[in-house]
């Protein structure tokens, strides 16, 4: 863009608007710091890989999921799919809305919502398949002085904990950038609770099985609507066939199709049940009690902690996510 077209515009003029359209955190991260410093290098998706032109900056907008949601224990409660879908809308509506004004100030941006997947990348015959947005958006979050990952590899924030949705605008405004937290916030296996929450198992040290983890984050998403539509059309009896097109399974996939609520939302057990955050008060009375947790998981935690006593390197995991983890407290890093 021109210059002549531009208005001088500060980190904290555009944070101001942010948070007065709507987002309850937001933080601005250096496009260029991101594209050096790829979460996996074997995969770079980096700002610049989506504009060569306007990935100066990464303003990385949050919202909150409300505090009655996240007291509704059941994972796949339906109800709460929709109550995050409807957040995740408002909060796509403040990023656009701060895109327009953006480009009413002279400097062209774009979004980077967390639905969007590359289809590009999609290995055909393998809907099961883990598929991740065009830049990470908790390490573009971290980046921008948000929060630090967790166990689990889930940002955590100082206000809301994980209990947050995430959008980034891309844009070529000239403007100071925030700091990254160089303290984690996260108390790994010394806490677990994300660990001993998941339905699924899919909790790591300072890792996480993201392909089982989608069969929950994502009930009736493409993976699923695929092995139904399978089922049916692999099923010979005519009758029977009718009856699987009439089941709740296909009801809900239709439902979520309409909405998203289960495609895009799902299971948050984990972000529901972390101990950081200053609003964990407002929930914490309704998830002392962790039903899913096990004594397996108990004595996995326990050795996670104890391997990291006796020798600081012993997760591998962590060593690669150190830069977004933080240094760990309750060790010696």
């Amino acid at each position: 863009m021109v210059a002549a077209f531009q208005r001088p515009l500060t980190a904290e003029a555009i944070k101001a608007k942010a948070r007065e359209l709507g987002a309850d955190l937001v933080g601005i991260a250096d496009g260029k710091v991101l594209d050096r410093n790829p979460p996996d290098p074997r995969d770079p998706r980096r700002p610049s890989d989506i504009s060569a032109l306007d990935a100066d900056r990464v303003i990385v907008l949050a919202k909150r999921y409300s505090s009655g949601s996240a007291r509704i224990v059941p994972w796949n409660d339906r109800h709460k799919y929709y109550n995050d879908e409807l957040a995740l809308t408002a909060l796509e509506e403040t990023s656009l809305a701060l895109v327009y004004w953006l480009e009413d100030n002279g400097y062209p941006a774009l979004i980077v919502p967390p639905t969007h997947t590359d289809p590009w990348r999609y290995v055909e015959r393998d809907p099961r398949q883990h598929m991740t947005t065009l830049i990470s958006l908790p390490h573009a979050a971290v980046e921008a002085g948000l929060g630090t990952l967790g166990l689990n590899l889930q940002l955590l924030t100082p206000e809301y904990g994980p209990r947050v949705l995430l959008t980034a605008v891309l844009s070529s405004v000239p403007c100071a950038v925030d700091a990254r937290r160089e303290e984690a916030l996260c108390q790994g296996p010394a806490c677990g609770r994300c660990l001993k929450t998941c339905p699924g198992d899919t909790v790591g040290h300072w890792d996480r099985d993201w392909v089982t983890c989608d069969r929950y984050r994502s009930p009736h998403g493409f993976g699923p609507l695929v092995e139904q539509l399978e089922r049916v059309l692999d099923e010979p009896d005519p009758d029977k066939k009718k009856a699987m097109i009439r089941t709740e399974e296909t009801f809900n996939l239709w439902q979520s199709i309409l909405r998203g609520a289960g495609v895009v939302t799902g299971c948050r057990r984990c972000q529901d049940v972390c101990p950081v955050g200053a609003d964990y008060g407002q929930v914490a009375d309704a998830l002392v009690e962790i039903p899913e947790n096990t004594p397996a998981k108990e004595l996995r935690l326990a050795a996670m902690l104890e391997a990291e006593t006796e020798r600081p390197d012993a997760s591998p995991g962590y060593e690669v996510q150190r830069r977004w983890i933080g240094r760990l407290g309750y060790r010696k890093t």
